[in-house]
């Protein structure tokens, strides 16, 4: 495999799906698409037919196991991501499963468990932020040490619109949170061990009883505090950036311009003036790139990068209680298995 094209199947072709697909055809090295799959049978065939040499495949699981496909992408919704997962670590090839995981902690434990038995990791989640060139440099500046012990983070994730009825208030928590969620875990390196989630006056513009924005509150397992917020239905467009706060100093990753945002001992202050990106897909277009090439290169010396099945586990089972706590608008404890024993 390290000397030929990886031979890549995507299941689940709609908006991430589908600019997944033209991803691998046009801006990832290494990989060829060969193979689509989607419930709608009809959006998945007019997909391949843009490409030379992509078949549809009907089944989701017969595309897992077709012997000209190597390796999966999994952009499907997340109520089937347990079942073609595990159909992936049962045929043995890598797999690159879009957040989250699974739909909750018990079934992202199971998926745990069969890649341990399996004796190989082969499992990354689509957490793009962690490739995020700002969000990695922030990263490793907290990991350096310069600014000293990270205190706070505090975490801004806003969209323009979600229209659709059933995008629910437990679905920002499970679905969009859980992005902060492993922001939290990848700044700190720690995990989280409480989570509140609050519920402000909701905006007009979210559909009927839909609690939007959202605040949560994380506290770490070194005893940090994250603070979140999560708006959905912003009317002005995707902005989504993480602000550290340290000993020393602080950072900014996300604010619209190139480099980190810091101040810090010494430095004078900075300002900006823009427009904001319009979708997720502006916004994060880079990191998918840099994502999906970490992945096939990854992938094609055998190896997993990114988040794995344990950073996949631990979101789900805070999104978990994230969407207890949203319901009773009270702090709720994070319980996770032993990493080692998974028990």
């Amino acid at each position: 495999m390290a000397e030929n094209e990886l031979r890549v199947g995507v299941i689940g072709v709609g908006m991430m799906g589908a600019d997944h697909a033209d991803r691998l055809v046009h801006r990832v090295a290494g990989a060829r698409l060969v193979a689509v799959s989607d419930p709608d049978t009809a959006r998945a065939a007019a997909l391949a037919g843009r490409y030379d040499g992509v078949r549809s495949v009907d089944d989701p699981l017969a595309l897992v196991a077709d012997d000209e496909v190597d390796a999966v992408v999994i952009a499907s919704p997340g109520f089937v991501h347990e079942e073609q997962v595990l159909a992936c670590i049962a045929a043995g090839k890598y797999v690159l499963c879009e957040k989250p995981l699974t739909m909750d902690s018990e079934s992202s434990l199971r998926v745990l468990r069969a890649e341990r038995e399996a004796g190989k990791e082969l499992i990354q989640v689509g957490f793009m932020r962690r490739f995020d060139p700002q969000y990695a440099q922030l990263q490793q500046l907290l990991a350096s040490g310069d600014l000293g012990r990270t205190l706070l983070l505090h975490n801004t994730h806003r969209n323009k619109s979600v229209p659709n009825p059933e995008f629910r208030s437990e679905m920002i928590v499970r679905d969009s949170l859980v992005h902060e969620v492993d922001v939290a875990r990848f700044m700190f390196g720690q995990e989280i061990t409480t989570i509140q989630v609050l519920s402000p006056a909701p905006t007009s513009h979210a559909c009927e009883g839909v609690v939007d924005p959202q605040v949560a509150l994380f506290t770490m397992a070194g005893g940090g505090v994250v603070s979140n917020e999560v708006f959905v239905n912003c009317q002005v467009g995707y902005e989504v950036r993480c602000e550290a706060v340290s000993e020393r100093g602080t950072a900014i990753a996300g604010r619209p311009q190139s480099g980190l945002y810091t101040t810090r001992v010494g430095e004078p202050a900075g300002s900006w003036g823009g427009t904001v990106d319009p979708d997720f897909i502006a916004r994060f277009g880079l990191a998918y790139d840099l994502e999906f090439q970490a992945w096939v290169d990854a992938t094609r010396r055998g190896e997993v990068v990114g988040a794995t099945s344990w950073d996949g586990y631990a979101s789900t089972a805070v999104c978990e209680a994230g969407m207890q706590s949203l319901a009773s608008g009270q702090p709720v404890a994070v319980t996770l298995v032993d990493k080692e024993t998974l028990t």
